[in-house]
């Protein structure tokens, strides 16, 4: 932790603090406009293309009987994986006492909250029936893997918004006390409301310390849980690609390379649209990098043990579902998605240009899209080769192509995550103030000090 000299330094110090990392707040241009257009015509085009689902059914999308799982189930488990970064840095990191992970953790539970709430929603694109989906609650039985996601997906989600907050409750006092004159009355009405009354004395930092450390903690088992569930949801099932017993932990290592991918890619943004290089400095996208490197080796481990061991024995089943993602229908995507989402981006993060800022940022827009197919090519082609023969039955049900309607209700998925992620850092500093504060020496009386006060 750095010393300063004297309190007029530290208050100068954290007023610089305060206007910079308030400034994603308070920066509304044509950009920002335009940005919000965007995103909010594309999430309505989608909620048409939901509506026309609701009122037609899901025979508007290329489900059929044997390919019963589609687009929607490939956006739910890559947005389960991308959620999984909140418990790994906002959680892991810090009770590791890993300091540089710091000022990302707000990102972290950013993109965590983002992600997790739209895989929900996800889960009610995929129901024919979405009003029924109380019944899941109300008549659902124990030994359904979906009642285990969907209470998983839940207490995640309450977690990880809890995570985001309770830190957040010094910063709105802050900002309550203090904050720059150009925030809107509105939104100081929102951080007086929830900043609970926060007063800085020691008693509540404890309070504030004790229940993020017990979240910290609960949020591990939860984390573990929500992507190992969803991973459960196809090893349970006897089919060819799925029958293994390495999809819990497998899901959960993939997770962490999206996750991480997507947590680089916000973090660049911020820094460069709201100014923030000092604050993610050169450094944190180094250290990312090497982490993001670790959790890709892990990854590439239990890709070749996926492939390896039903290669080796290669019974029928299997060899059929291999060959088509070696040689066959998805060999393409297939190679495409290890090469540009888990090979390559290994082979240039081991150089440390590669973790530079811009270059570890376009490698991990390729990884997150590759994340995605990912996903796509676990759940479509083991659909596609069932053990029963398919006979008697049209052309459509042999194969599986997204229509229209799929494609618009993906792109209402991915535009509200962005739109959260958006409104979150329009709404709350994406660094926390006080902690960032303390780092560089600044007591707490005086980030608790009232606006304008003198010594």
């Amino acid at each position: 932790m750095e010393k300063i000299k004297s309190p007029e330094e530290s208050r100068k110090l954290l007023d610089k603090i305060t206007f910079d990392l308030t400034r994603s707040i308070v920066k509304r241009d044509e950009l920002t406009n335009f940005w919000y257009f965007l995103l909010i015509m594309f999430a309505l085009v989608g909620l048409w293309g939901w509506g026309i689902q609701i009122r037609d059914g899901l025979g508007v999308s290329g489900m059929r009987d044997y390919v019963s799982w589609g687009m929607y189930i490939a956006n739910f488990v890559f947005f389960v994986a991308v959620s999984l970064i909140g418990f790994l840095i906002s959680s892991t990191l810090h009770l590791l006492k890993i300091n540089w992970s710091k000022p990302i953790s707000r990102v972290a539970e950013q993109v965590a909250i983002a992600a997790v709430a739209l895989a929900g929603i996800i889960i009610i694109n995929d129901m024919g029936r979405p009003d029924r989906f109380l019944n899941v609650f109300l008549h659902g039985r124990f030994a359904s893997p979906i009642i285990w996601d969907v209470t998983v997906v839940i207490t995640y989600l309450a977690i990880s918004v809890l995570l985001f907050y309770l830190p957040l409750i010094p910063d709105l006092a802050l900002l309550r006390d203090k904050s720059p004159d150009d925030i809107p009355k509105w939104k100081m009405k929102i951080y007086k409301v929830l900043a609970l009354g926060w007063k800085g004395n020691a008693e509540q930092y404890k309070l504030v310390y004790h229940a993020m450390r017990v979240l910290m903690i609960l949020i591990i088992p939860v984390g573990l849980s929500i992507h190992t569930v969803t991973s459960w949801l196809f090893a349970a099932t006897l089919r060819s690609g799925w029958d293994t017993t390495i999809f819990g932990p497998y899901f959960v290592a993939g997770a962490f390379v999206a996750g991480v991918a997507a947590v680089i890619i916000v973090m660049y943004i911020y820094r460069v649209r709201y100014g923030l290089k000092d604050y993610f400095q050169d450094y944190h996208f180094n250290m990312m990098g090497k982490l993001f490197v670790f959790v890709c080796l892990v990854y590439l481990y239990f890709n070749i043990n996926e492939f390896w061991v039903p290669g080796y024995k290669m019974k029928t089943a299997e060899s059929i579902h291999l060959t088509n993602l070696f040689t066959g229908k998805y060999a393409g995507l297939f190679w495409s998605a290890q090469l540009f989402g888990l090979i390559l981006p290994i082979l240039l993060m081991v150089n440390r240009f590669f973790r530079k800022p811009v270059p570890i940022t376009i490698i991990s827009v390729f990884v997150l899209i590759a994340s995605w197919f990912k996903r796509y090519l676990i759940v479509i082609p083991t659909l596609e080769h069932p053990f029963l023969p398919v006979q008697n039955v049209p052309a459509n049900f042999q194969h599986y192509t997204p229509t229209s309607i799929e494609i618009m209700i993906t792109l209402f998925s991915f535009m509200a995550a962005f739109l959260v992620v958006t409104v979150l850092a329009k709404m709350f500093p994406v660094i926390t103030i006080w902690e960032y504060a303390e780092e560089k020496g600044i007591d707490r009386e005086i980030i608790s000090e009232p606006k304008n006060q003198t010594p």
